[in-house]
């Protein structure tokens, strides 16, 4: 089991509302600060200009909007980010063929295991 995100700051961008409810109600219970959610990436943009998230769970498809400026943004600032999606790993530009995937569904361990590696919390 993963050890404790206790603390972190997880940006989370997600349009459907269950699943973005889901996220950060599991996120919460890990005592994770969640920026977020939200599903616009408009506004994803903007609470990032005023953030500085440990790292970020983005899908990939928001309200027919792609995610790639964002997760261009995150790469810029180094912060590191998932993607929670539907789509193939075909579809990722080439960009973002290392960035870790989780095909939906999953479940929140595989998600908090995940987002444990990328912020560098070592394995209990």
């Amino acid at each position: 089991m993963p050890a404790s995100l206790v603390g972190k700051r997880i940006l989370v961008v997600e349009d459907e509302y269950f699943i973005a409810a889901d996220l950060r109600n599991g996120l919460v219970e890990q005592a994770v600060t969640v920026i977020g959610p939200t599903g616009d990436l408009a506004t994803a943009l903007e609470m990032l200009s005023g953030e500085k998230p440990d790292a970020a769970v983005l899908d990939i498809n928001l309200n027919d909007q792609l995610s790639w400026p964002l997760a261009i943004e995150l790469q810029r600032r180094a912060i590191p980010f998932l993607f929670v999606t539907g789509y193939d790993s075909w579809y990722l530009p080439e960009a973002f063929r290392d960035v870790p995937q989780l095909a939906k569904p999953f479940s929140m361990a595989v998600l908090i295991g995940t987002l444990s590696g990328l912020v560098g919390v070592p394995d209990a």
